[in-house]
């Protein structure tokens, strides 16, 4: 059932209309290189072949599963004694190292070949910068349910597929088109083992029962090194930043039945705890901390429980990013050089000696005034006054608002406190 012109092409609109680039490497036989980027089951392989037949073209294919470099340069020498434009395509192009994607880049500069190569990974990361600068990047994208049920209808009919020797429900179309998740081959597959499970009973009609009898589960798209990691991570953090928990424990469940390492999500809530809840819920460090502790004493499933009780804890939390933004700005000025002597009075001064220094002379104790407060300078000169930590109005830090500005105005002595005499030293 692969589709053998661009009409039978069903999805990839944003590339295949008219005018679109991929279009009009096919139909006008451009001699451009291209890297096809995107999920499973899209058409990478398919719209490479297409390409191939543009014009008289020889067409050679690798994979990077099982080629090396010595398969590269034959391919390559084969090409320049060839008369006509040789296409090739390399399949899953990531997986070939730095040395021989390096191998490439004379070729595919001189037009010995036109490159075709294929990726289900992000190719910032997974093709070396020379190489993807010679490179037309085109982004495929997942098919739509309504595209899988196209397919899933030809396949049925088509003398190629099942030539009409079965019949699909509506509900069982429904059923293959959202177990698919936007893969095509999942679903000729899956097409596939229900006709051939009906074969045994005589039966012709594909209903619900069948594809459950033929198809257990979903196939969960996640690569634990790839995009599917970092965008499903990302949007499961940003789906507790933005106080959604239906959406953060979707993204908790994608990950655990793909299998993520559960203490990889124990330390991103940890790390989430304080930067966008901080103060504003002081539990919420805890919880994460606690969850990740289930995960290292208990272990899977069962601490799936104390991950999705963190991840709705901190997604319901009031949020507050004042912690994350006050040690980044004292870490930016300290980088800066606003550094500064630590004042005299507050220098270690337990040592013989350090009076001599000025070490320790004039300190307050603090818990010698009736409020544990005293006026005293604590940063060096150059940042008296310069504040980092600003809470919000957000739960817990309405209160520690109200409190740090009582504390500023009494330890910097905007109250006029009474002058405490006779402190001991620290302790």
């Amino acid at each position: 059932m692969r589709p053998r012109t661009l009409d039978e092409v069903v999805g990839q609109d944003h590339l295949l209309r008219p005018g679109a680039p991929l279009r009009r490497l096919v139909e006008g036989g451009a001699a451009a290189s291209v890297l096809l980027y995107g999920p499973p089951g899209t058409g990478k392989t398919t719209i490479a072949r297409l390409l191939a037949t543009a014009g008289t073209r020889h067409f050679a294919a690798l994979s990077a599963l099982t080629s090396g470099v010595r398969e590269l340069r034959e391919v390559i020498g084969d090409a320049r004694r060839r008369a006509r434009p040789t296409v090739l395509f390399i399949d899953e192009v990531h997986r070939f190292s730095k040395t021989q994607q390096d191998a490439l880049l004379g070729a595919v500069e001189d037009r010995v070949v036109v490159l075709v190569a294929a990726t289900t990974e992000n190719p910032s990361f997974s093709v070396v910068s020379p190489l993807l600068s010679r490179l037309l990047v085109l982004q495929l994208r997942s098919l739509t349910e309504d595209d899988v049920r196209e397919l899933l209808r030809r396949a049925v009919k088509d003398p190629r597929g099942l030539g009409g020797s079965v019949s699909l429900t509506a509900e069982a179309e429904e059923a293959l088109a959202r177990l698919a998740a936007g893969d095509a081959r999942s679903a000729l597959t899956a097409l596939e083992a229900c006709a051939d499970g009906l074969a045994g009973t005589g039966g012709s009609v594909i209903d619900v029962p069948a594809v459950e009898l033929a198809v257990t589960e979903v196939t969960v798209r996640y690569d634990r090194q790839g995009d599917q990691h970092h965008d499903v991570i990302s949007a499961f953090i940003k789906s507790i930043r933005g106080s959604d928990p239906d959406a953060a424990l979707h993204y908790l469940a994608r990950m655990l039945v793909a299998g993520e390492d559960p203490r990889f999500i124990a330390r991103r809530l940890i790390v989430h705890a304080s930067e966008d809840v901080g103060l504003a819920d002081p539990t919420a460090l805890q919880a994460a901390v606690a969850a990740a502790q289930t995960v290292q004493l208990i272990g899977m499933p069962e601490a799936r429980l104390a991950l999705a009780q963190a991840t709705v804890h901190l997604a319901m939390a009031p949020k507050s990013n004042a912690v994350i933004a006050g040690i980044d700005e004292a870490m930016s000025d300290v980088r800066a050089g606003a550094v500064g002597e630590v004042p005299a009075h507050l220098r270690y001064s337990r040592y013989a000696g350090a009076g001599e220094l000025g070490n320790g002379i004039g300190y307050r104790y603090p818990h010698a005034g009736p409020e544990g407060v005293l006026a005293q300078q604590y940063p060096p000169d150059e940042l008296v006054g310069r504040d980092y930590y600003r809470p919000t109005e957000h739960g817990g830090e309405r209160a520690l608002r109200e409190r740090l500005a009582w504390l500023r105005r009494a330890v910097r002595g905007g109250r006029g406190r009474p002058d405490h005499a006779g402190e001991p030293d620290a302790p």
